[in-house]
């Protein structure tokens, strides 16, 4: 069969994303990625250390980072981008830039990371008071909300696992209930979004329900990661009847720009979507059930971990819950 009418694929552009080395979730990844991009994806050296902020600092030195941006010079992607939420928040918001300021020289191309992308989320979708949810132990779910806080945002609420290992077998099912555990509406009031941390954490399929039920946007790490990185090449995500990639999700006004289609808002409402039949955002004052055994409750400032359970110290706790 003769196919020289064909002429070949068409052009690729090409995204380079460092990962840390137990990063499984490649796949979700291309799901954000429109058909002209190839993703070039490399990983950070193994290093025996569970999931915590030593590991967060390790995986992010400048050497890392630029090692692993160096082997994909070869393939030539237009942008970089660090796919790690907690190694590019461990240095706030300053160790954020020089860590993007690394990578672009060692690529001589444009760098983005997680941490960095969040931020730039946030701002597209005018937020100021934010839910997090994420799998990490306290200290790590802490520097988080610190990395945010010195954005100027604040954070309303946050539920987090405690997990140190395989974060990539959480299920939708846990996700999507500790999105409502850290949404319910407390003394710091009702945020305006939800971010969901870790890009090793599954959240592709559970967004769009959670906007249609929580009535704000929902973001994620390898979400804003994608947004971000195409962002620089002039293009946009797949992602449909996600508030921060489908303006048509949104509905309202407000100061974020949206690509390509000169709209923003500062509340995404989608119009219409499957809801997580399971489940409801619990009345202020209400403490919703545990979804996987031991639960902490946070401190007065909502940071999780000084009022832990009793007899169990804050980074072996299964959940907690502020």
């Amino acid at each position: 069969m003769d196919v020289s009418f064909l002429g070949g694929p068409g052009p690729q552009r090409g995204v380079g994303v460092v990962a840390p080395f137990d990063f499984a979730l490649d796949r979700e990844l291309w799901r954000w990625t429109p058909d002209d991009v190839s993703l070039h994806v490399t990983r950070t050296p193994y290093v025996p250390v569970e999931v915590s902020l030593d590991l967060a600092r390790v995986i992010s030195e400048h050497e890392t980072l630029r090692d692993a941006v160096s082997t994909l010079t070869e393939v030539t992607p237009e942008v970089v981008a660090y796919a790690c939420t907690s190694g590019s928040f461990v240095g706030g918001v300053m160790g954020e830039h020089a860590m993007c300021e690394a990578m672009s020289r060692a690529g001589s191309v444009p760098a983005v990371t997680t941490s960095g992308a969040l931020l730039e989320a946030l701002v597209e979708l005018d937020v100021r008071r934010l839910a997090l949810v994420t799998p990490y132990t306290v200290s790590v779910t802490r520097a988080l909300e610190e990395y945010v806080a010195q954005a100027g945002v604040t954070v309303t609420g946050c539920a987090y696992m405690s997990l140190t290992r395989q974060i990539w077998k959480v299920t939708y099912r846990e996700v999507v209930d500790m999105a409502r555990r850290a949404a319910v509406r407390g003394r710091l009031g009702a945020a305006d979004a939800l971010f969901l941390s870790c890009t090793n954490l599954p959240t592709y399929d559970v967004i769009p329900q959670l906007e249609a039920e929580l009535r704000i946007p929902v973001i994620s790490a390898n979400q804003v990661t994608m947004w971000a990185a195409l962002r620089r090449l002039g293009t946009w995500a797949v992602g449909p009847y996600q508030a921060l990639i489908d303006t048509s999700a949104r509905s309202g006004t407000g100061t974020g720009t949206g690509i390509g289609t000169g709209t923003g808002t500062g509340s995404a409402l989608p119009a219409a979507g499957p809801v997580v039949p399971t489940g409801s955002v619990l009345p202020e004052g209400q403490e919703p059930p545990d979804v996987r055994g031991v639960h902490g409750v946070s401190d007065a400032q909502g940071v999780p971990g000084a009022q832990g359970v009793s007899g169990v110290p804050d980074e072996k706790q299964q959940e907690g819950w502020t």
